[in-house]
């Protein structure tokens, strides 16, 4: 796992309108106020990031300026300023994780893939659990719900997501990478 690069679009919003409900929460801690979150205040405006996360190290945080990202901004925005920038410091150690979104499969996007010698790793289609980074969006969606005084504005939210981006401990990186292996094979008993 210490040569993967796992990556990943994630958007978050000033206000979730996914009607998707989450809770993390310590037993004996369900009326908290910390865990009770009024969420509708603001409309859904929001931002896309992308990230990428390996052992020992992370990219930037990118934000999007766009709400949606097709397969030339993924080229232009992702691909060759972050990912053939991993790939040159890593070597042929590299492998490069990306899921199966449209703008990852496009033509333009693999012929660069191949053209810069990076390697992609096979992804089952609609696997997110198994992806080490969901857990890093899940973690920066609760440090951010946790902020005492939540971002209000565009500007607000995409200083926050940097901020708690470049805060966010390595160890914890390393640690969700490293129990892939283990939610992998609790997928694989269960099938």
């Amino acid at each position: 796992m210490g040569r993967v690069l796992f990556t990943d679009e994630s958007r978050f919003r000033l206000s979730s309108d996914s009607h998707r409900i989450l809770i993390w929460r310590e037993r004996g801690n369900r009326n908290h106020p910390s865990n009770i979150i009024e969420r509708d205040r603001y409309g859904g405006r929001g931002v896309l990031v992308w990230g990428g996360i390996m052992l020992g190290s992370r990219t930037d945080l990118h934000i999007f300026d766009a709400e949606s990202v097709n397969g030339t901004h993924y080229c232009n925005e992702i691909l060759l300023p972050y990912v053939r920038l991993f790939r040159g410091a890593m070597g042929l150690q590299f492998l490069f994780m990306d899921d199966n979104a449209p703008c990852h499969s496009t033509v333009a996007a693999k012929q660069l893939l191949e053209s810069e010698d990076i390697e992609r790793m096979d992804w089952p289609a609609r696997s997110p659990d198994l992806n080490p980074i969901e857990h890093v969006w899940d973690f920066l969606g609760r440090r951010l719900a946790a902020c005492t005084l939540p971002p209000v504005t565009i500007q607000e939210l995409r200083l926050a997501l940097q901020d708690e981006w470049a805060a966010m401990p390595q160890q914890l990186i390393d640690t969700l990478i490293l129990s892939m292996g283990r939610r992998c094979e609790t997928c694989l008993a269960v099938s």
